[in-house]
């Protein structure tokens, strides 16, 4: 019988505090904020409230429809085999478990607000003078946290045994 406590499922608790503040965050965007008006917050820093129905960074943001529903289902598919990954992990596999779960909660959270409005909810815009980065939320922060984290951990281990990465 599969004790979770002793695979990488025992850090699920990463991916619901991820989730949870997605979810906070965009609740309080929608509710005080205009959207598609920027609000300064630094000389390179807005929040933006804008919705996406594309991709990451907005592409595919002006296709018919059918996006959605397919990076809706990716999401979801990648969450399923992230979670099975995470139970064949040992739970001192840190890095790596936390890394997985980061991308959980917030391949869940986009997720969430595309079953729920149809597209996802981003508010976080960096700029520099008239070079503006894509907006983004704390769902795409997580994925891209995650991904750098599984990057690091792979070359980590790839020293260890001695491989080298050029």
């Amino acid at each position: 019988m599969l004790n979770i406590f002793q695979t990488g499922l025992r850090w699920l608790w990463v991916a619901v505090i991820i989730f949870i503040m997605d979810r906070l965050t965009k609740h309080l965007v929608q509710k005080y904020l205009i959207a598609y008006i920027a609000q300064p917050v630094t000389s390179f820093f807005n929040l933006t409230l804008i919705y996406n129905t594309g991709a990451s960074f907005g592409f595919l943001n002006n296709a018919s429809g059918w996006q959605g529903w397919v990076f809706g289902v990716i999401a979801l598919i990648v969450s399923m085999v992230i979670l099975f990954w995470l139970a064949c992990h040992p739970y001192q596999q840190v890095l790596k478990n936390i890394a997985l779960c980061l991308i959980i909660g917030g391949a869940l959270g986009n997720f969430w607000d595309r079953i729920t409005y149809g597209h996802v909810i981003d508010f976080l815009q960096f700029h520099l003078g008239q070079w503006y980065f894509a907006t983004f939320n704390l769902a795409d922060s997580a994925i891209c946290v995650g991904a750098f984290l599984l990057i690091c951990e792979a070359i980590i281990q790839s020293k260890k045994k001695g491989n080298y990465l050029p």
